[in-house]
């Protein structure tokens, strides 16, 4: 046993814990191969997206791709999902990629680069489908914030899994100032999508959570992809609905 202010630990446990805080300390080194890939899709997406709009075509790709409520209703489903690879602006595009860049990469480091990418589309999904089922019909929507808040959350859920490291909980505190303080610039400055940084927040702590497992002990793969899985069929069922009261 290895003597602890608070007792006694056994050798094993004192070696997980130390690895593990080591883990969730260790600084991002570089960026993670999937977080890289979408950073630059996002960035090779803007570029096109800007040369279409230069040359004065109306086929942009955010035109064809933003979350329009009214055109998803109409049976546009893919909007739902390219709307997280789109950006309105260069300023827009710079937040979300730093952004992405620090979150992504925790998770990637965490929970792996399949895990990640799965992590990242379901929230981003049920992100753009919240806004489309509580938000203004007539209003469109496009940007990674909400698959960005969906990788806040699941780092939120990842580090309570571990709270009884100082570590983790410090990030947990860390995560919790951010969310805040973003739900209160989102509410407060007026052209945010709130409601779609809210479900990407509250389906990516659910996220967090299903892709390592509910309860003291991770769960298997199978298990994980069901946990995710559930969350994507809530945001369709959740769509459903929407588009039944739109047409």
């Amino acid at each position: 046993m290895t003597a602890a202010p608070v007792g006694h630990h056994c050798p094993t446990c004192v070696a997980e814990g130390r690895a593990e805080a080591k883990r969730i300390r260790r600084p991002l080194a570089r960026p993670r191969s999937v977080t890289s890939a979408i950073l630059a899709l996002n960035i090779v997406v803007f570029a096109v997206d800007w040369v279409l709009g230069l040359a004065g075509r109306p086929d942009t790709l955010l035109e064809g791709g933003a979350m329009v409520p009214l055109l998803v209703a109409n049976g546009e489903w893919w909007r739902l999902l390219t709307a997280i690879f789109l950006h309105i602006g260069l300023l827009h595009l710079a937040f979300n990629s730093l952004a992405l860049l620090i979150f992504g990469g925790l998770i990637e480091e965490a929970f792996g680069s399949a895990r990640m990418l799965a992590v990242y589309l379901v929230t981003g999904f049920f992100a753009s489908v919240t806004s489309f089922t509580f938000g203004s019909a007539g209003v469109a929507a496009a940007g990674a914030s909400g698959a960005i808040f969906g990788m806040l959350g699941a780092w939120l859920a990842y580090n309570l899994r571990r709270r009884s490291l100082g570590v983790a909980r410090a990030n947990v505190q860390g995560a919790l100032f951010l969310i805040g303080i973003n739900l209160v610039f989102g509410f407060t400055v007026p052209g945010i999508d709130n409601l779609a940084h809210i479900g990407g927040l509250v389906s990516g702590v659910a996220a967090g959570f299903a892709a390592e497992g509910f309860g003291r002990r991770t769960t298997g793969r199978a298990s994980n992809a069901a946990g995710l899985a559930a969350i994507a069929l809530l945001a369709v069922v959740l769509a459903l609905w929407r588009t039944s009261q739109l047409t």
